[in-house]
């Protein structure tokens, strides 16, 4: 029987991952702060509370957990400064890691901010390129990367560097179409910025297809479709119904919203990504990764795209009582 240890449960992918892995019957513990959180969430997909046994995220309490899969995706997304990235995106996902039997097919989630921008004059980036993370949460997700090949060099982990992952249950999109229903809406810079994503459905297959390797990584993965930044908003709006525009807002502005955002603790936690130190990932104008390699070692590809991936967003938050009800567009 698959059994599979998974570090962030309660968020935006762990969430998506339970609901594949229980329906082929895999047995799944996890590690987490707040397990009547879990059990709500695990309620409001019709499971049974117990569908998935909590662990305390101290791995010295565990007693005997022998898992055969693993899979590390919690994270901090944003914090106030560079020692709470490092605490909980490095040192606590190495004291996992330690606790983990050796047999143990292990996939650490990472991110391309690991990796930084496209290089200038390039397509897109890939793994034999230098990477250059632009923010302390980047630099973390590097470290963590260097810790795993320093400290567990002959162990079968496969590290993964998604793009902006989009889908049903990320709630870190609902602003996004919150503002499509605007007649203006804004956007961060006078140029068109092109990215890369991927639908969470994808995502879970990658994952899926990356235990199956052997120790390996980092690997980029994204959807074959590259997006702007007028794409992402106004495929956001017609989600939801918005008949509006989108216009660009000079970075000049934005570099001094978040000089504000920063200097007022309200603002920060209203809009944490628009701190000084996340908000350098918003000046590059491409964001684009090749995931050729991953493609070539597991035969994997993305199956979605935008609209698939935003509808579908859209579609959880009205359900969930976020949103009301799209109209027809």
């Amino acid at each position: 029987m698959k059994t599979l240890l998974l570090t962030g449960a309660t968020g935006f992918v762990g969430r998506n991952v339970i609901l594949r892995e229980l329906d082929l019957g895999t047995r799944i513990f996890a590690p987490v702060r707040e397990p009547e959180k879990l059990r709500l969430q695990l309620a409001r997909e019709g499971l049974s509370k117990d569908a998935v046994t909590p662990l305390s995220p101290d791995p010295r309490s565990w007693g005997r957990i022998e898992p055969t899969h693993t899979l590390l995706c919690a994270g901090v997304l944003f914090a106030r400064n560079r020692e709470e990235y490092f605490k909980t995106n490095v040192d606590w996902t190495l004291e996992i890691l330690r606790a983990l039997p050796e047999t143990c097919r292990t996939v650490v989630l990472s991110s391309q901010s690991a990796g930084g921008p496209t290089p200038t004059g390039q397509p897109s980036r890939s793994e034999s390129d230098s990477d250059a993370p632009l923010t302390w949460y980047g630099e973390s997700k590097l470290e963590l990367e260097q810790a795993i090949r320093r400290f567990f060099p002959t162990r079968k982990i496969t590290i993964l560097r998604p793009p902006m992952i989009l889908g049903a249950r990320d709630t870190a999109t609902l602003p996004l179409f919150k503002m499509g229903r605007n007649f203006i809406r804004t956007k961060p810079g006078l140029r068109k910025k092109e990215f890369s994503f991927i639908a969470i459905e994808d995502l879970v297959d990658a994952i899926s297809a990356a235990f199956e390797l052997e120790a390996s990584g980092p690997f980029y993965i994204s959807s074959d479709q590259t997006i702007s930044d007028f794409d992402l908003i106004d495929t956001a709006a017609q989600a939801v119904g918005g008949r509006g525009v989108t216009l660009p807002v000079p970075l000049s502005l934005v570099k001094m919203a978040s000089l504000l955002v920063d200097s007022i603790p309200t603002l920060r936690k209203l809009t944490p990504s628009l701190t000084r130190d996340r908000a350098k990932e918003i000046w590059p104008d491409r964001w684009v990764v090749d995931s050729n390699a991953f493609r070539t070692a597991t035969g994997w590809r993305s199956r979605h795209n935008l609209s698939h991936a935003l509808h579908s967003a859209c579609e959880f938050f009205s359900k969930e009582g976020l949103l009301a009800h799209r109209h027809s567009a």
